[in-house]
Formats: C-alpha cells, structure tokens, sequence
C-alpha cells in the first residue's frame, strides 16, 4: 500500500519555495537527473542551503549526507504535498492585457493546472475568443462555473470592481482565488485569497537589487 504523506502546517513563504523546488526538480528529472545535493538546487534557484535543508526538514528524512537528495523521491513528496496531481480547473476573471498573458501561457509548465474558462463584462470581448478560449460573461458565471467543474478562481479585475467579482465566484464555491489587485477582499474564513501585486513584488525586486 502506498504511503500517505502527512501534510505539516507551512508557512507561505515555505510552500511558495517548495513550488520553486518542484518546477526545478522537474526539470532535473526531464534531463535525466537522479539525485542532487542542497547546495546545487541553491545555485538553481537562488534559495540558501541552510533554507532548503530546513524546509524539507519539516517532511522528515529526504535525503542522506554525502549523497543527496533522490530528485524523483523529492518530486513525488512535493507534488503530494502541493496537490498537483491531479487537474486542477481554473477560471479566469477579467481578460484584459495581464489576463490575456494568462490565458496565453495558461501553466504550460504544469499539466495539471489548467484554465478552462474565461470571463469579462466587455460588450467587446464577450462571445469572442481570446488566445483560443471563449470569453463568457460576468452574468453567465453560476452556470459556467458549475458546468466546467471550477476549484479555483483567478482575478485580474481591478481593484474597484474586484469584490464584486469575487463574492459571486464565493458564491459558487471556489475558496482558492489568486488575486492580482492589491487591495484586500473580504471573504469568509475558509475562502483562501493570494494577493499579487506587480508594483510591490518590482519594489522589491529594485531594493534589494541595489543592496
């Protein structure tokens, strides 16, 4: 029988890393490699030794000193504890120029998260494609959103009509919303928002660039 994986409680900022570990890994695997050591997966993805060690410290022993970590192993827990392996379906609320990025990428890296929907309140836009996907209206959600078996939901409505839109995502049941306005939504306790904020993150990215 196949062990379950205990999922721990993680912080944000472990489980944004472990996505970051995962694509990576991925990566290795796709190119043949087997194992890796801490200090190698660092150089990939800019995260200190002594910070990966801890963070997988918290799934218990991955791997063996002088030998690494086995990349397929670290894969397997990764994906269990992210829950990706199995599809998820995800609509897109609002298909302007970041939307319409979305939709054109639309996780291409990852096979099991996928966009299946799209919505906006264009006159324009409504009943066209956009990259290959019908845009649906705001008005049409209820029906779509059961119809493609939606789980999570992603905004890029802008901030004054954002919790307007996202209520009626609630209102179907989605509690896993990324959200790329910043301002913050009210949603009930189990409605688990992520907030974006393109501004912010290139602030960051701008302060420490000039340490």
């Amino acid at each position: 029988m196949e062990k379950i994986i205990e999922k721990p409680k993680l912080s944000k900022a472990t489980t944004k890393r472990l996505s970051l570990y995962l694509r990576c890994l991925k990566g290795l695997e796709k190119n043949g490699v087997t194992r890796i050591k801490s200090s190698e997966l660092s150089k990939m993805t800019q995260v200190g030794s002594a910070t990966i060690r801890r963070d997988f410290s918290n799934f218990g022993e991955l791997g063996r000193s002088g030998y690494g970590y086995n990349v397929s192993d670290l894969i397997k827990v990764f994906s269990e504890i992210l829950d990706t392996k199995e599809e998820k379906r995800i609509a897109l609320i609002g298909c302007g120029n970041l939307g319409q990025a979305l939709l054109h990428n639309n996780f291409r890296r990852n096979e099991n998260l996928n966009i299946v929907c799209a919505f906006d309140n264009d006159p324009l836009k409504i009943g066209n494609e956009l990259c290959g996907y019908q845009v649906h209206s705001i008005d049409e959600m209820d029906k779509v959103l059961k119809q493609e078996k939606i789980t999570v939901a992603i905004s890029t409505v802008p901030s004054q009509n954002a919790q307007q839109a996202i209520d009626q995502v609630v209102e179907n049941g989605i509690t896993a919303i990324l959200n790329f306005a910043p301002d913050p939504l009210v949603v009930p306790e189990n409605v688990h928002v992520h907030y974006i904020d393109l501004t912010s993150e290139l602030q960051t990215l701008i302060y420490f660039d000039g340490q």
